[in-house]
């Protein structure tokens, strides 16, 4: 795709996430469009954002988990950025209206002591560079119309990037097994997921490899103090105003999100 027709969708994108008006899927409005360009388009938008003031917080990884692919067709992870406006507080009042199409999923969130620099990042570096870790809510959502997304509909649109709630019971990595936490998420008091956090790439500490090394090869470095959502350990649930969702992680604590009519 030209240059021009990158920033054109990525314009139609930003205009989606303002007037909440999602857009029709990319990949058959714009044919030809490959993942390169998915990305690019992605960088287009989150540039756009910091020119107007906000500010890089951390990455997502998604579609890291067998549920999560099978759920949106997909055959391989992705990344997007978490931006400072993306983060709200555990029990605090989400407004629904703040998003367009929101579902929820748990996840367990590193927190970076210091700077990781790929490609050629190991298990045992990227270990020593997390400070600590977090239960996590993320809220995803598309801009693209009914959730009709293929791997550039979702790259493009920043990972399906919407929002996150993180917990307030850090646990270090030597207190928690992360290839077998087990999770429970429950929406309205009603059971609706459960999983291992082995269910993503094997561990979420694989995840966040993975994530080094593909933001690396494009001179991107993950920066200490920054969150990174390794991608979750179950299928999504949609949410709205007036639910409650809380995940619970084996070793680490829960996390609850409220989400309410309130618009600001």
């Amino acid at each position: 795709m030209t240059a021009a027709l990158l920033s054109e969708v990525a314009d139609a994108l930003l205009a989606a996430h303002h007037s909440r008006v999602p857009v029709e899927p990319l990949a058959g409005t714009h044919h030809g469009l490959t993942l390169a360009d998915a990305y690019e388009i992605q960088l287009l938008q989150i540039r756009r954002r910091v020119a107007g003031g906000a500010r890089i917080k951390g990455h997502k990884v998604g579609l890291s988990s067998p549920a999560m692919q099978r759920q949106l067709g997909v055959d391989q992870p992705d990344y997007g950025h978490l931006l400072d406006d993306m983060f709200w507080l555990e029990n605090a009042p989400v407004p629904a209206a703040r998003f367009l199409q929101p579902r929820v999923e748990p996840e367990i969130a590193f927190v970076l002591e210091r700077p990781l620099a790929g490609p050629g990042v190991t298990v045992a570096e990227a270990a020593a560079a997390v400070d600590f870790v977090l239960p996590a809510l993320e809220v995803i959502d598309s801009r693209i119309r009914d959730w009709r997304i293929g791997i550039v509909d979702t790259v493009a649109d920043n990972a399906s990037s919407g929002g996150v709630v993180l917990g307030s019971t850090p646990a270090r990595l030597t207190d928690v097994d992360l290839r077998l936490a087990g999770c429970t998420m429950h929406r309205n008091g009603d059971l609706v997921g459960t999983g291992a956090s082995g269910a993503v790439l094997g561990s979420p500490l694989t995840s966040l490899v993975w994530l080094a090394n593909t933001v690396g090869a494009r001179g991107v470095v993950l920066e200490a103090g920054h969150v990174v959502l390794p991608g979750s350990i179950t299928a999504s649930v949609p949410v709205g105003a007036g639910d409650t969702v809380t995940a619970a992680f084996a070793g680490i604590g829960s996390v609850t999100a409220r989400f309410t009519e309130e618009s600001s």
